[in-house]
């Protein structure tokens, strides 16, 4: 399994560039999945379905399959931010790729999106220049508030980044961390 996450601000075209970047892996016979970031207390259920009343009644986990998909929710007792090695944990282990959207500061791979309409590096810093897990800098061709020995990757051509992270294979290769370390 190899894994890279995408990070950036809110608004910087992750979501975009990923599902360009998972229809170029696919093309290439890559096996894709994806861990997403979301914000508190995003729903993929709705009032009334049986996993719904499920969840309502107190059930702390709720799994739905058919022959076509599974979904899986969890409850947290208490509010936390779920770790990225327990999320690739529940995922099929003979994908190809993962690819993460969001989680920022997750330790893993990552490459930043930087785009000129939105990007102000006071409010919004840049996490290249401190964080050594962005391996490369995607960008809609705005200068970079800080220079980079990075690879500079044209957001707007993401066949070049599907290249890219394909000739970088390797890199992504990722070892689940043992449980010791994690606790």
């Amino acid at each position: 399994m190899k894994v890279v996450g995408f990070a950036g601000y809110s608004g910087s075209g992750k979501t975009t560039l990923l599902e360009q970047v998972i229809a170029g892996l696919r093309a290439r016979g890559q096996r894709v999945s994806v861990v997403k970031h979301a914000h508190h207390g995003f729903d993929i259920d709705h009032e009334g379905k049986d996993s719904w009343r499920h969840r309502k009644a107190g059930a702390s986990e709720v799994l739905i399959a058919s022959d076509q998909r599974l979904a899986l929710m969890r409850e947290y007792d208490q509010p936390r931010e779920p770790r990225v090695p327990e999320l690739l944990a529940a995922l099929d282990p003979a994908v190809d790729w993962v690819l993460v959207e969001g989680f920022k500061h997750a330790d893993l791979p990552k490459i930043e999106l930087l785009r000129g309409q939105w990007h102000d590096s006071r409010e919004r810093p840049p996490l290249y220049p401190h964080d050594p897990c962005i391996v490369a800098v995607a960008t809609d061709g705005t200068p970079l508030p800080a220079p980079t020995p990075l690879p500079v990757l044209d957001v707007r051509d993401p066949a070049a980044i599907v290249g890219w992270l394909l000739a970088q294979d390797e890199r992504f290769d990722y070892s689940f961390p043992s449980l010791e370390t994690e606790r």
